[in-house]
């Protein structure tokens, strides 16, 4: 990208005052979608205070944005400034059928319109114009159909098509990509209209590197185009449960592969043997494959090169799981919602790699846990809903690198939480249990750098929650079920750097706590459901200008006064209860 406007290709216009000179005035686009502030280049703040000024292409650029209507093409414009204004427009979505016009022959590299709306056909000529150029399209969402996809054919050094949640394709339609043989990135995630028979134009790709068919569910036996893509590395079929055994065996030759993602396919050991030979492979998803068992970790014991393994949801048990002990290079483990016991954990003690271990909702205890003391380099562990219980956290002292911790739905109490409290690097921590109250808050405030607290259903009072003043780092706090009153409230309102906030079911809370953490204005979420709260109380929530998300059912709160509050103080609420 261009360092400054004095990068400007010979000949061509400069940009000066935020009007380019060099291009026509006739009116031909609309900018309907333009609030005064929709298009302001940005300010930072130094650490001082101080604004540092936007660069002068910055204000070109969005002056240039403002009056899109009054320019009809940027072709002359260097590449770089083009590209940035289009980028503007997206981002602002200010971006029309016919403001696109202006941008026809401008030799743009990337053009992201996924999700944008009203994308069809018609804008399909002037994508195309930018030719060889063009290096990657996104138009997910669009309704963009085989016509459309056809004129891309030009596009021949197109490195990247993303066409998600599109079912305007056809077979005959996915033959006009066939000869993009630049493409290294391709995408037709939830596509009904991928088949077996349209993969047939995948297989020209021979420079295809990733291949993205999540929730496509006809491609069954489609593999078999793929099979000399030798290039592939990356290939997703994610919630396809149509992908069987006999299509990892189509692909068993994919000798570059490194990443696999096979969640909730119908897939079975035997499927998972013909794997073997692909040692290049470092991420392997198969969770919810529920017909593999244990006796897949024979076959996976091959895949040296391992560091990503997520076999939650399958039919493991103890045994077979000895064969994880090869795996040395492992630094994501996901073993949760399976028939594992302590047993198993007795295999993870040579894995001193690992960075992240979920066993959620395991048949684990206390005396498992002593198999994962010396992985000291975990930072995420899921113990969710296990057997755990105080007297295991005492195995877990020593994992100093430890940042995220879950003990929802354990046996923890008050008195456990005090092995934790040397682990000062923790930053998320869920405790979602009944059997905290207040002394369990107070024996963890050494851990101020926590940023996510989540202490759902424990029993917290307002003695309690003066504890919370130590968590000056919090981004997301959760007291719900508690018995906090306004005046609990108060410990909260200085944690100026909370975005997520959820006091539900403490039911005597009023006005007056909405009064309290009106200066919280970094929200973006806010829960104080079954409350007190009341119509009157909505005028606090007027600074919270970032909130996109407001719970207060069971409050005597209506939906249309919160309306109101929308269209008058909070743009940018999108969510609401009541409705």
């Amino acid at each position: 990208m261009m360092g400054g406007i004095c990068s400007r290709k010979r000949n061509q216009p400069v940009i000066e005052d935020g009007i380019c000179r060099a291009v026509s005035g006739r009116r031909s686009g609309s900018s309907k979608w333009l609030g005064p502030s929709s298009l302001r280049p940005t300010v930072e703040q130094s650490s001082g205070g101080a604004g540092i000024c936007p660069s002068l292409l910055e204000l070109c650029i969005c002056k240039i944005c403002q009056d899109i209507d009054k320019y009809s093409s940027f072709s002359m414009l260097p590449r770089d400034v083009s590209q940035q204004i289009f980028n503007a427009l997206v981002s602002s979505h200010s971006l029309t059928e016919v403001s696109l016009e202006a941008f026809r022959d401008c030799a743009l590299e990337d053009i992201g319109l996924g999700e944008f709306p009203d994308v069809k056909d018609s804008w399909m000529d002037v994508i195309s114009s930018q030719g060889s150029s063009l290096l990657s399209v996104d138009l997910s969402s669009s309704e963009v159909t085989d016509s459309g996809l056809a004129l891309l054919k030009d596009c021949s050094n197109l490195q990247a098509l993303t066409y998600n949640y599109c079912d305007h394709v056809s077979e005959r339609g996915l033959k006009h990509i066939s000869g993009l043989s630049n493409l290294k990135s391709l995408s037709f995630k939830r596509s009904n209209a991928i088949s077996a028979e349209g993969m047939r134009a995948f297989s020209g790709l021979v420079n295809l590197e990733k291949l993205d068919l999540e929730r496509c569910p006809e491609i069954h036996g489609g593999f078999v185009h793929l099979k000399d893509l030798m290039k592939l590395k990356s290939l997703n079929v994610r919630c396809c449960n149509c992908i069987t055994d006999s299509d990892l065996k189509t692909i068993s030759g994919l000798t570059d592969l490194n990443e696999l993602q096979l969640s909730n396919c119908n897939i079975t050991d035997t499927g998972l043997s013909y794997l073997k030979g692909l040692h290049k492979l470092s991420m392997l998803n198969l969770e919810g494959c529920n017909a593999v068992t244990a006796s897949c970790l024979e076959s996976i014991s091959a895949l040296v090169a391992l560091t990503y393994l997520n076999l939650n949801r399958c039919e493991l048990s103890d045994e077979g799981c000895d064969k994880l002990l090869g795996l040395t290079n492992l630094k994501v483990l996901s073993l949760g919602f399976n028939n594992i016991t302590d047993a198993c954990l007795m295999h993870l003690k040579g894995l001193t790699n690992l960075e992240s271990l979920n066993l959620d909702s395991c048949k684990i205890g206390d005396e498992g846990l002593a198999n994962l003391a010396g992985l000291t380099l975990l930072k995420n562990l899921e113990l969710s809903d296990t057997e755990v219980g105080s007297n295991g956290l005492r195995h877990l002292s020593g994992l100093r690198n430890l940042q995220n911790l879950n003990l929802s739905f354990t046996q923890v109490t008050d008195s456990g939480l005090k092995k934790l409290s040397g682990l000062t690097s923790l930053k998320s921590i869920n405790l979602d249990a009944r059997q905290i109250t207040d002394a369990g808050l107070a024996v963890i405030t050494s851990l101020t750098g926590l940023t996510h607290l989540d202490l759902f259903g424990a029993h917290i009072s307002d003695s309690g929650a003066n504890c919370l003043k130590y968590f000056k780092n919090l981004q997301s706090l959760e007291i719900c079920g508690g018995g906090l009153t306004d005046a609990g409230v108060k410990n909260i309102k200085d944690l100026v750097g909370l975005t997520w906030l959820n006091l539900s079911q403490n039911c005597k809370l009023t006005d007056k706590s909405l009064e309290l953490i009106s200066g919280l204005t970094a929200l973006v979420s806010l829960n104080v459901s079954n409350s007190r709260i009341t119509n009157e109380g909505l005028q606090y929530l007027k600074p919270l200008k970032n909130l996109r998300s407001l719970t207060l059912e069971s409050c005597k709160v209506t939906a249309s006064e919160i309306r109101k509050l929308q269209s008058a103080a909070l743009p940018n609420l999108v969510s609401f209860r009541p409705v």
